[in-house]
């Protein structure tokens, strides 16, 4: 009886999988907002009724989409941020590198992925509503770099940024619900950061660099850069060849 209960979980997790991929075939071809599971089950061969017993609706699978992508890109911040740990760089500013590679490891993943990444961070799908299930995989990429902040004070080595007396409330309601200990001035200098990351690497990969800038690599990196150091992370020191 395992082995026939075994032998269904395999291939339900199979044709999950083949549903997917091929929702995201139509994600880079029409765009989320004409996802249909119709046209999915008709690539797939599958009767539409079949379809939905794994995805009983468009949303659905969006939403199952939308999870896929901010657990990829989350993985990836982790992991950038997991193996410069394990690494000593003297002489240096270890934890504004951390974020540096942190950043850089997420605009590589949004270059190689763009319609996951216009599906997370892109316009909105007209009619879709988020539930609940997307906001835990949604935070990981910021808490990484809540937690590069966190050890940097811990470490007596974050500089606070200023904060504006009318912030304060927000600061302080933020840091107590997702950045403790963290102070509430940095917080709010996280959230101001982690916005311009995402919204670099969103004009990079929408075009709004067209013709305008060429060198985007070295723009993002020294402008992750500049964004470590308005948290209150030292900043990296520049060799004088690099200047």
């Amino acid at each position: 009886m395992s082995t026939i209960r075994g032998a269904r979980e395999r291939a339900r997790i199979e044709v999950t999988a083949a549903i997917k991929d091929e929702a995201r075939k139509q994600l880079a071809a029409e765009g989320a907002a004409k996802l249909s599971l119709r046209a999915v089950a008709r690539e797939l061969g599958m009767v539409s009724s079949a379809l939905y017993r794994y995805f009983p609706s468009r949303d659905d699978l969006l939403t199952a989409l939308i999870v896929d992508a901010f657990d990829a890109i989350g993985a990836v911040a982790e992991r950038a941020a997991k193996e410069w740990g394990g690494k000593e760089r003297e002489g240096k500013a270890p934890h504004a590198e951390r974020w540096i590679a942190v950043a850089c490891a997420v605009r590589e993943w949004g270059l190689a992925h763009p319609h996951e990444y216009a599906l997370i961070y892109g316009s909105p799908v007209p009619g879709y509503i988020a539930p609940m299930d997307t906001v835990g995989p949604a935070s990981r990429v910021g808490l990484v770099f809540i937690d590069i902040v966190r050890t940097a004070s811990r470490a007596e080595e974050l500089a606070v940024p200023p904060l504006a007396p009318e912030l304060r409330s927000d600061a302080e309601r933020m840091t107590a619900e997702f950045a403790e200990g963290v102070p509430p001035a940095a917080v709010a200098a996280l959230v101001a950061a982690w916005a311009q990351l995402f919204g670099l690497i969103s004009f990079e990969l929408f075009g709004q660099f067209n013709r305008v800038v060429e060198a985007r690599e070295p723009l993002f990196r020294q402008a992750a850069g500049e964004l470590a150091r308005s948290v209150g992370l030292r900043a990296v020191e520049v060799e004088p060849h690099q200047r």
